[in-house]
């Protein structure tokens, strides 16, 4: 059903969401031992977290690219890809910031 709309904002609003559901899907399987205050914390300590986590989301959303991209829905696949990039440069700015 939501492949079948080819939409700027769609793209925009799945490429922004699905990095924060890979990020909360990742807490829950390997570090839901410790408590979210924690765990946020040692992402801002942690440089090598920083590189895990960036690798799953970017890697996510060029799966989410790619099967609207075969399915030509270029306008938000468009989308998708304006914000893997953003997040790619969020993601940098952070290891630099580390």
């Amino acid at each position: 059903m939501i492949l079948k709309k080819d939409n700027l904002k769609l793209g925009i609003l799945l490429g922004f969401l699905l990095p924060l559901f890979v990020v909360v899907l990742l807490y829950f399987m390997k570090f839901s031992s410790y408590p979210v205050s924690e765990f946020i914390k040692a992402i801002g300590e942690e440089s090598r977290l920083i590189t895990f986590f960036a690798a799953w989301c970017i890697v996510a959303n060029i799966g989410l690219f790619t099967l609207y991209i075969n399915n030509n829905k270029y306008q938000t696949s468009k989308g998708i890809f304006i914000i893997t990039i953003v997040y790619g440069v969020l993601f940098l700015l952070l290891k630099l910031l580390n």
